[in-house]
This record gives structure tokens, sequence and C-alpha cells, in this order.
């Protein structure tokens, strides 16, 4: 039985969880960056590199603020996402700061705001949900939303490329992404919900009899079902940049699998909606019959 994270030699949730958050940020915004350096219209209408990395780490570091208190303020009143949320407004503030100190003449300038606020958003605030996931209600209870996450999404990836090379024959985005088809997509709801119940039914309560207890069929179900639908399109999401941007992969950082992006693409999008399924008592300890 796992009860205390004081064995891994911490005393506060998130504390290796954040730099490791922090690092793959910083990797993804390079990629983001090469990505856009591809489109019609580059390097002109290239975001402003210093001010798009600063933006979106100082969202991931805002995210990570309420690590630096062992037992954060219930009364605090920037709660948990007002970090972030002050964060953003300094990014975007910095996206038009840096546009000012350039400007020389009319054309591009809305595009490279919009193409940095996008990447501070997609690669900041999305992925700094993973730090949410941990911190969220008890470090017991963020310990399993995180990693029920992580291992339904992969797990999801996993069985529609396995269901895809044995059974495909309907593609699901011909365009965006050839190889995946509808069979594939069927075969990684079907190992996101398995998923979902050897975590929540089977490893949850044995690791953590205090808090959790085997959830209800339908909550399982339901939870490794959206997680598996909003990771495709996140899959999808992050190919429709690569293709725009004439890539196959986000960088070759990691030979045979592409670069940060394309191992984070459907986490990014999935993370939020799992921290609302926690929060709303869909799945987890508040979850009630």
């Amino acid at each position: 039985m796992i009860s205390d994270y004081r064995m891994l030699g911490v005393d506060r949730p998130g504390v290796w969880l954040g730099p490791l958050v922090f690092g793959f940020a910083a990797l993804a915004v390079r990629e983001m960056l090469d990505l856009f350096s591809g489109l019609s219209g580059a390097p002109r209408s290239t975001p402003i590199t210093w001010t798009t990395y600063v933006g979106t780490l100082c969202i991931v570091a805002a995210w990570c603020a309420p690590i630096a208190w062992k037992q954060y303020p219930v009364d605090c009143p920037l709660g948990k996402l007002g970090w972030p949320m002050l964060a953003i407004t300094l990014g975007i503030g910095l996206a038009f700061l840096g546009e000012m100190l350039r400007y020389q003449e009319p054309g591009d300038v809305v595009v490279r705001v919009a193409m940095g606020m996008l990447i501070m958003v997609y690669v900041g605030v999305l992925s700094g949900f993973l730090v949410a996931l941990r911190l969220f209600h008890s470090n017991t209870a963020g310990m399993m939303a995180l990693i029920s996450t992580i291992a339904i999404v992969k797990m999801s990836d996993t069985g529609a490329y396995a269901f895809g090379r044995l059974f495909g024959r309907h593609p699901m985005a011909k365009l965006l992404s050839p190889k995946k088809t509808i069979e594939g997509a069927v075969g990684g709801v079907l190992a996101s919900v398995a998923t979902a119940w050897l975590v929540l039914n089977i490893l949850a309560p044995r690791w953590f009899p205090e808090v959790f207890a085997p959830q209800a069929a339908w909550r399982w179900i339901a939870y490794g079902t959206v997680l598996a639908a909003v990771g495709m399109v996140g899959d999808l999401a992050e190919s429709l940049i690569k293709r725009d941007g004439r890539r196959k992969d986000s960088s070759s950082w990691l030979p045979g699998l592409g670069g940060v992006l394309d191992m984070l693409d459907s986490l990014l999008l999935t993370a939020p909606v799992s921290y609302a399924c926690w929060i709303a008592g869909l799945i987890g300890p508040l979850a009630n019959g």
C-alpha cells in the first residue's frame, strides 16, 4: 500500500513534476516556433522569440506557484488557478510590448501577436493542467488524478495504434493523419476504458484504501471514453499545426518518435478535461454513487 509521498524524499506534492513540465514546455516552445517558421510569410510572420519563451514559461511557473506552500492557504483570494491567469495577462502584455519595441511599418503585427499568444496558451496553459492535476484535492487524490490521466491517454494511443495496424480500413482524418483509422479509434477507446477500470477500481483502492473506493461502472466508463475522445482531438490538433508547417514531426529530438509535442499532443487537451472531471466529482474521492 502506498500511503505517504514522503517516501520519495519530498515534503510536498508536485516538487518533481513542476521542473519536468517546465523543461518540456521550453522544448515545446522551440518546436512551435520552428513549425511556425515553415508557414507562408515566415519569417515576417513569426512571433518574437524572447517574449514567447518568457510568456510561456511564466505561465508554467505560475501553475507551479502553489507548490511553494507546504500547505496552500484555503483563504488565498487568488486560489490555485489565479496564478496562471495573472501570468497569461503578463504574457499577452509581453507579446504586445515586443512588437511595440520593434515596430517599423504596418504588416503582420496582429498575426505575430496572435501566434505568440497561441503558443503561450497551447503550451503554457494546457501543459500546466498536469501540475493542477497533481495538486488536486490532496496528495493521494492528486497523484491518482495525474497517473490516471497519463495512463489512460497513453494506453489509448497504444490501443489506437495496435487496432489500426491490425484492423484499420477506414481513414479517420485522411488529410491530417493518413494512418489514423476509425477502427484504431475504437481500439483506443476500449484501451482507455480498460485502463480507467484498472487504475481507478483496482490500483487506487489498493494503494490508497483510506481515500479511494471502487468507482461505479458508469463513472470510469465515461471518464475513459471522454479522455480517449479528447486525446484523439488533441493528437489531430497537433497534426493540423504540423501539416500547415509542412512537417511530419514536430522535431527530431526523439528519433523514431518525433519531438516533445508529438509526445504531449494528446495530453495537452486532455489534461484540462480530466481536471474538470475530477473537480466536478465525476471520478475520484469526490464521486458519489
